[in-house]
């Protein structure tokens, strides 16, 4: 006879729950230890701290100068993060645009970069003129930014809500997408 059947119920209860947690732990799904571990593996080749970078323009003029926290390159993927990113762009005989966030994140050579978290587009020579959003995708070769996400503006004049935003900052132009509402405020003669 088997010598299991002879073991009191409560004894093959336990042999039972030992030989499931057994088999649970076999084929449970660890994939979210090695995400993790893939993350703590993903080291930069060159990092800054409260860095201030100039980007020159073809003809070697300043055309964005660049403040940040901190940056980090990653080569595994060819990828750069920025903290408290501060962005002027700088043209001879045009307003000069500044855009801030929380956090950026490129890619490759930096043609566009990826703004998230309290993303603020200001002219440095209009202080009263903001633009808000929580995310932005900047093109830096031609100078414009976009975005899906809710975008409110401030002015002198008022307030405008929208959502989604294409801005040419060469052309000053501003291209709002969808849902536009606010409120102006004529001048007073």
């Amino acid at each position: 006879m088997n010598v299991i059947f002879n073991l009191p119920l409560y004894a093959r209860l336990g042999l039972l729950l030992i030989a499931g947690f057994s088999l649970w732990l076999i084929f449970h799904d660890n994939s979210q230890p090695q995400q993790e571990a893939n993350e703590i593996r993903r080291t930069s080749d060159y990092a800054m701290t409260d860095f201030t970078m100039i980007i020159m323009d073809i003809n070697g003029e300043p055309a964005r100068v660049i403040k940040g926290e901190e940056m980090a390159h990653f080569p595994q993927d060819d990828s750069t993060e920025i903290i408290q990113p501060v962005t002027q762009f700088l043209k001879p005989g045009q307003d000069t645009w500044i855009v801030s966030s929380e956090h950026g994140h490129t890619q490759g050579d930096a043609e566009t970069i990826l703004l998230t978290g309290n993303v603020i587009i200001s002219n440095k020579d209009d202080p009263a003129f903001e633009m808000r959003t929580e995310r932005l995708t900047l093109n830096t070769q031609n100078n414009t930014a976009y975005t899906e996400l809710p975008v409110t503006i401030h002015s002198p004049q008022g307030v405008t809500d929208a959502v989604g935003l294409h801005a040419a900052l060469d052309d000053e132009t501003i291209n709002l997408h969808s849902r536009v509402k606010g409120q102006y405020d004529a001048p007073a003669n």
